[in-house]
C-alpha cells in the first residue's frame, strides 16, 4: 500500500510503514549524528506519543503518514509482538543526502527494526517497522548450473523499477513468468525476515526451465511520490507496473511471447483478474492467496484471528479491533463526494476504497479467456479456506481452471504445524518444491 501503513493482508507484521526507498551507503564523518534524534523517536513509538513524531515529518511524511495511521498501525503491532525484551544499539547510516538509522528491537515474540530516514534539515522522511532482515540460502531444488540472472529495467521514465530476470539455460526460447506482490511496500523477493518466497519461485521455476521476472515494488522504489499522488488506485499502485514487465518479456529474444503467464500473491492474487482483463494475450494466470472478500473485512477478520489467539483479547488488541470497525462503518458510507477528503481511512486514500467497492475476483476471472491456476495454503489466518471456497464456487463454470490446497502452509506458503502466527514468519524456510512442481506442471501444460 505505496508509503502507508501495511495492511495486515500485506506480508509483514501488521504496522510496517515505508516512505521512499533506504538504500544504505557509509555516513561521511562530517554529517550530524542522527542516532540520538532516533533513539527519541523509538521511544515515542514505545509512550504511543505519535505527535512528538509526526511533528519531525517532512511534507511527504506528513501526507503519506497521518498521526492517526501511525497509531492504529502501532496498536495492531504491538498487540501481536508482545512485551519489550532488549533493544540494541543504533546504527547510522547514509542514503544519498539523507542520514538512516536502525533500531533493533526484541520483543517476547518477534523481532523488529525501527529504520528512520531524516533528511538534510533533520526532519523524518522514511519511517518503516519490519523484521530484521536475515541470510538467505538457496532452497535444496535451486540447481545453479541450470540458470543465470541479470538485472533489468521494468518502466520507463519517472516510474522505472529495478528488478531480475532469472533464465534457464536453455536453446530456444522459454516460457515466463511476471511475479506480482502482495501489500506493502514489497522488495523484488518478497523479502520478511530471512524467507524470500518470490526469490524462491524463481530460482525454483527457472531449474525447470521457466523464466522469472521479478520487481521492486513501486510503493517500495517511488513511496512518498505514490503516496502523493491524487486518488490512487491499484493501478497506479499495481497494475501499470504489471503490464510494463509483461511488455519487457516479450521484447526479449530469449521469451516465447505466446507464453507469458502472470502470478500474484496476496493482494496481488486478488488483482489477478484485473490483470487478465487488461491483457487478454497473456497466456494464463496463477493467484497464490488471494483474497476475494474486501481487504477491510480481511484486516478485520485478521486482528479478531490474532487478538483470540492466546485466548485472552488484551486493551491494545481490542483497541485496535474497535478501529477496525470503525473503519468498516467509515468505509461502508464512502461516495464519489469523498474524494474531495485528503484523509486517509484504514490507511488508505478514499480514491483506493472506492475503486475496489464490489469488485468480486472470481466473477471477473469467469469470464476470462486465459487459464487459471488457484493455489492456496490451509494454514494461512490472512488470507484463509473461506477464500479459496469462494474462488472454487466463482469458477464452478470455468472449465480451464485448476485448483490447489495444500495443508501445513502459511500465507508465505511456508510449511509450518499448528497454529499461523507471525511470529513463523520469522522462521526461515522455502516453498516447498511440492508447490514449484505444481505450478511448473501448470506452466508447461497445454
Amino acid at each position: 500500500m505505496s508509503a502507508r501503513v501495511r495492511h495486515r493482508l500485506g506480508l509483514a507484521f501488521a504496522g510496517a510503514w515505508i516512505a521512499g526507498a533506504m538504500v544504505f551507503a557509509q555516513a561521511p564523518t562530517q554529517t550530524p549524528s542522527r542516532i540520538a534524534q532516533a533513539d527519541a523517536i523509538v521511544d515515542a513509538i514505545l509512550a504511543r506519543e505519535f505527535a512528538k513524531i509526526t511533528s519531525q515529518f517532512d511534507d511527504a511524511m506528513k501526507t503519506a503518514l497521518p498521526g492517526d495511521t501511525l497509531a492504529s498501525g502501532w496498536a495492531g503491532t504491538a498487540a501481536q509482538v508482545g512485551k519489550l525484551v532488549t533493544r540494541r544499539p543504533a546504527i547510522e547510516q547514509r542514503r544519498g543526502t539523507s542520514t538512516v538509522v536502525v533500531v533493533g528491537l526484541q520483543f517476547e515474540k518477534a523481532a523488529l527494526d525501527v529504520t528512520i530516514s531524516f533528511n538534510a534539515n533533520g526532519q523524518i522522511d522514511g519511517l518503516q517497522i519490519r523484521p530484521p532482515a536475515q541470510a538467505w540460502s538457496p532452497p535444496p531444488y535451486a540447481a545453479a548450473d541450470k540458470y543465470t540472472e541479470r538485472a533489468v529495467t521494468v518502466g520507463k521514465g519517472e516510474w522505472e523499477l529495478p528488478g531480475t530476470l532469472t533464465l534457464p539455460v536453455a536453446t530456444g526460447r522459454v516460457p515466463a513468468l511476471v511475479l506480482v506482490h502482495g501489500s506493502g511496500p514489497n522488495d523484488r523477493d518478497e523479502t520478511l525476515g530471512p524467507n524470500k518466497t518470490f526469490k524462491d519461485l524463481a530460482v525454483g521455476l527457472a531449474s525447470r526451465g521457466i523464466a522469472v521476472l521479478r520487481y521492486d515494488k513501486r510503493s517500495l522504489v517511488y513511496g512518498a511520490k505514490l503516496a502523493a499522488l491524487k486518488n490512487p488506485t491499484v493501478k497506479d499502485e499495481v497494475i501499470d507496473d504489471v503490464l510494463e514487465a509483461v511488455a519487457l518479456l516479450r521484447s526479449d529474444p530469449a521469451i516465447d511471447s505466446d507464453r507469458i503467464f502472470v502470478l500474484g500473491h496476496s493482494l496481488g492474487g486478488m488483482l489477478i483478474p484485473r490483470i487478465g482483463a487488461a491483457d487478454p494475450k497473456l497466456a494464463g494466470l496463477i493467484t497464490l492467496a488471494g483474497s476475494v472478500r474486501p481487504i477491510e473485512q480481511l484486516i478485520a477478520a485478521q486482528l479478531q484471528y490474532l487478538a483470540e489467539a492466546d485466548g485472552v483479547i488484551s486493551p491494545a488488541e481490542q483497541q485496535a479491533l474497535d478501529e477496525a470497525k470503525k473503519a468498516l462503518a467509515t468505509l461502508a458510507a464512502l461516495t464519489a463526494d469523498d474524494l474531495k477528503n485528503p484523509t486517509k481511512i484504514a490507511n488508505a486514500p478514499v480514491s483506493y476504497w472506492l475503486d475496489l467497492r464490489g469488485y468480486d475476483p472470481p466473477a471477473v476471472a469467469a469470464k476470462l479467456p486465459q487459464r487459471l491456476l488457484v493455489l492456496q495454503g490451509a494454514r494461512d489466518y490472512q488470507v484463509t479456506t473461506v477464500d479459496f471456497d469462494r474462488w472454487k464456487t466463482g469458477l464452478s463454470g470455468k472449465t480451464n481452471v485448476e485448483f490447489h490446497l495444500y495443508p501445513a502452509l502459511n500465507h508465505l506458503f511456508l510449511p509450518g504445524m499448528g497454529k499461523s502466527l507471525p511470529a513463523e514468519y520469522a522462521v526461515p524456510g522455502h516453498v516447498p518444491e511440492e508447490v514449484i512442481g505444481d505450478i511448473a506442471n501448470w506452466l508447461r501444460s497445454k
